[in-house]
């Protein structure tokens, strides 16, 4: 670019990718910015250097399970209760997953997430547990042998699906569904493939199942097909069945 005159502002103003033209050049120059102890401190709260802790996380994430065996993510509601007969399954069902050869990965919480990693852990077997940063979250249940805590849902969320071979979803709430129906889109659309999902509970699930077919289904907004995305069961060796058969394809 011409050179401004002597003495006067700058007509143009590169910092890294970005053009500052006018009244939108900023004094000084990133590296000033940066040394100068005395500068404003509220660049910390600011959206680019949210990017940089969501790479962070990403980078962490993918250093630290990059070398997990094959693993199936399982996924339940924090508020079953130990004891439970829900409970009880997700503790076979993390059991019956090891003996099959897989490591069980969870959301790292109480509830079924617990039990599925109580069962990994009693079976000798890889127990992960990845927690999110929330106002009320307890920790990492202690049930974890290896665990990752993240800040933000969409990087956790990848980890699920990145390094696992395919999910069973035991009875949960809103974040169950989300991460449900998360799976299912990245199936239906080709994001991922050999990806069995599998419903642990057909009293449970099987309200939503009608539901997809007589309404989603029958008003056009999914087909037919979409239904074969998922296996519904409420037998833990099936369970593990469905999902040993699909990933070896």
């Amino acid at each position: 670019m011409d050179s401004p005159q002597a003495g006067g502002p700058p007509e143009e103003q590169y910092l890294g990718p970005v053009v500052r033209r006018r009244e939108q050049i900023q004094p000084g120059t990133t590296d000033q910015r940066l040394l100068d102890t005395e500068g404003d401190s509220q660049w910390v709260h600011t959206d680019p250097w949210r990017v940089m802790r969501i790479q962070s996380e990403f980078v962490e994430g993918f250093g630290a399970l990059a070398e997990l065996p094959s693993a199936i993510s399982v996924f339940g509601s924090a508020r079953t209760p130990p004891g439970s007969k829900e409970y009880e399954a997700g503790v076979r069902l993390g059991r019956a997953l090891v003996e099959a050869g897989f490591a069980v990965i969870t959301g790292g919480g109480p509830g079924a997430m617990e039990a599925a990693n109580k069962g990994a852990r009693e079976a000798k077997g890889v127990s992960v547990g990845l927690g999110i940063e929330l106002p009320f979250e307890q920790g990492l249940n202690p049930h974890v042998d290896f665990g990752v805590n993240f800040r933000y849902f969409f990087v956790r969320k990848t980890m699920f699906v990145k390094y696992a071979q395919g999910f069973v979803v035991l009875p949960g709430g809103l974040g169950t569904l989300d991460e449900l129906f998360e799976a299912l889109t990245l199936v239906q659309t080709r994001k991922v493939t050999r990806f069995p999902i599998v419903l642990f509970g057909s009293s449970y699930w099987g309200g939503l199942v009608d539901w997809l077919r007589g309404t989603v289904v029958a008003q056009g907004k999914a087909s037919e097909k979409d239904l074969l995305l998922f296996h519904v069961t409420d037998d833990v060796d099936e369970a593990v069945a469905l999902v040993t058969k699909e990933v070896a394809r």
